[in-house]
């Protein structure tokens, strides 16, 4: 069987996007409106220009390419991913999903297809939250979760405020609700990404259908002490808030496991104030990333961190609880799984069916339409390191049945 999706043009893509980083050598660190962004964003533009697509920066910083169909009054097949990464992550999360897409209008332009119903490619900003926190903030802004009084409030991690962060790229946050999409905007979204876990690889097969994505939950926890010196106090009375948030933190996967053995809870960041090694400290503050298969059960493991750090302030600290993020399960369309196992059928492909446990812009948009997502291997089943990898020949696999789904889904 031939292939239309050419491995020669992905991998190129790749590659010149991983160029596009804050720290060369040490993997790929591309916040959302930083230079690295803007690189990023004018090196597609030009890619999506040379597939024949015509192509806009919404209000908020989201690219989009689109290629017109034969019945342009349509709502179009929104295709793509996001460009922004964590610290220090991969060249693949998020960059192979918006390569796949501009792949199937490059794929498209090599047949000399023109689609019934318009395909509109997307590089979204923020999916990850490296910078301004929460995460999936390109897609929640599409789909009107988040109005421009909660955008106003929000600061990157040097308090640079995300309006005037957007004024530095050009863009205006008084004006982010045109960035809306509209009931009835889009037909569907189709999004590809690499795995980011082990199966795929141990199995062998090419491509996993994904079936649902996880319920998830992001907390910020702020635990207020009391700061003294550290030789002169008696351990006695202390109110260490890193030996209080120690204690909280180290329970939270017994916490986890007694609500459901499934369920997985991460702290990725941590924070002390005042922060010298002969202080008390009188603040910590950290995060907590709670995902389940089950919103009920995300939500039975917040009551008990809640309680648990109930007990905290009835011991004279001071605790502060914010939800930046809550998504429920979300279960994908059964139409486009069905064309995505259709597609790598005819490829002659081997598929499984899967369930995602890391949260993707596809869950976000399946408030506005019907969604699909597929996953390709991720090497030792490790992501959001420089070591994450994906081979491009199973990239292209995955994007072949991909695209092969587009097409239909415009047809």
């Amino acid at each position: 069987m031939t292939l239309h999706a050419n491995e020669t043009r992905i991998r190129q893509m790749i590659e010149t996007l991983a160029t596009f980083t804050a720290t060369p050598g040490r993997g790929t660190t591309r916040l959302t409106y930083s230079q690295q962004h803007r690189d990023a964003l004018d090196y597609l533009r030009g890619r999506m220009e040379d597939a024949g697509l015509a192509t806009r920066i919404d209000a908020v910083g989201n690219l989009f390419g689109r290629l017109e169909g034969t019945e342009p009054s349509l709502p179009p097949v929104l295709i793509g991913s996001h460009i922004d990464s964590v610290p220090n992550g991969g060249a693949f999360d998020g960059p192979a999903g918006v390569v796949a897409a501009i792949e199937t209008a490059f794929c498209l332009q090599d047949l000399n297809e023109r689609p019934r119903r318009p395909i509109e490619v997307i590089a979204m900003i923020e999916e990850e939250g490296g910078r301004f926190g929460g995460g999936l903030l390109g897609s929640r802004i599409l789909t009107g979760q988040l109005g421009q009084n909660t955008l106003g409030t929000m600061a990157d991690g040097q308090g640079i405020a995300l309006r005037d962060a957007m004024a530095g790229f050009g863009l205006d946050l008084g004006l982010a609700h045109q960035a809306v999409i509209p009931a009835g905007g889009i037909h569907a979204f189709l999004e590809l990404h690499i795995e980011q876990g082990p199966i795929l690889e141990s199995t062998g097969d090419a491509v996993g259908i994904v079936g649902a994505v996880v319920a998830l939950s992001q907390l910020s926890v702020r635990i207020g002490g009391a700061a003294g010196h550290a030789g002169t106090t008696p351990m006695p009375g202390r109110r260490d808030a890193l030996v209080a948030a120690a204690g909280v933190i180290a329970e939270l996967p017994a916490l986890a496991a007694a609500i459901d053995p499934n369920a997985v809870v991460t702290v990725g960041q941590i924070e002390v104030q005042p922060g010298g090694a002969n202080v008390i400290p009188e603040l910590a503050a950290f995060s907590i990333d709670a995902r389940a298969e089950r919103a009920e059960t995300v939500a039975a493991i917040k009551t008990a961190i809640r309680a648990r750090l109930a007990d905290l302030d009835r011991d004279g600290f001071r605790t502060e609880v914010e939800e930046l993020l809550s998504v429920p399960e979300t279960p994908m369309s059964e139409d486009i799984r069905a064309g995505l196992v259709a597609s790598a059928e005819e490829c002659g492909f081997a598929w499984r069916a899967m369930t995602s446990g890391a949260g993707h812009d596809a869950m976000v948009l399946s408030r506005i339409a019907p969604v699909g997502l597929i996953f390709v291997p991720s090497r030792d089943g490790i992501s959001h390191t420089p070591e994450e990898w994906t081979d491009y020949d199973q990239l292209t696999r995955g994007i072949e049945v991909y695209f092969r789904t587009a097409r239909k889904l415009a047809a």
